[in-house]
């Protein structure tokens, strides 16, 4: 996976030959918007806003709950909603998630091959945007 940084923010991309996957993150204000794309065709298919509360079965442990736009006939919000509240918890703060992703014809191989890269991805996110939170201006 490649990560680097610039004025604009934390940008990504898993590096996989067939299903690649790019992203960006950035701090706004102490809240943090992440968009996730296909590079075929990149779109906006689901949107995602979680926010961080305990957790249901234990209050010791930080879980978080999200709300879900998807674009009719899309697919992105299951990964909008798991990356926005994985975030959210991981961080302690709100977080939106945008992503598309589109391949033509993607089989059942494709589509675990896309759910690994985003979720990889978005376990790289936590950690940079962590990072980035703890050194501000760098």
């Amino acid at each position: 996976m490649s990560v680097w940084k610039n004025q604009d923010g934390v940008h990504f991309t898993t590096d996989e030959d067939r299903y690649s996957l790019r992203a960006s993150a950035r701090w706004i204000g102490g809240d943090l918007s992440v968009a996730i794309w296909g590079v075929e065709r990149p779109h906006i298919g689901a949107v995602a806003l979680a926010q961080p509360r305990p957790s249901l079965k234990d209050s010791g442990i930080m879980s978080a709950t999200a709300s879900v736009i998807c674009v009719v006939g899309h697919k992105e919000d299951d990964l909008v909603k798991e990356a926005s509240e994985l975030l959210a918890a991981a961080l302690k703060t709100r977080v939106v998630v945008t992503a598309g992703i589109h391949w033509d014809n993607l089989d059942e191989e494709g589509i675990r091959a896309v759910k690994q890269n985003s979720q990889a991805m978005v376990k790289r996110i936590a950690e940079e945007m962590r990072e980035a939170a703890a050194s501000p201006g760098e």
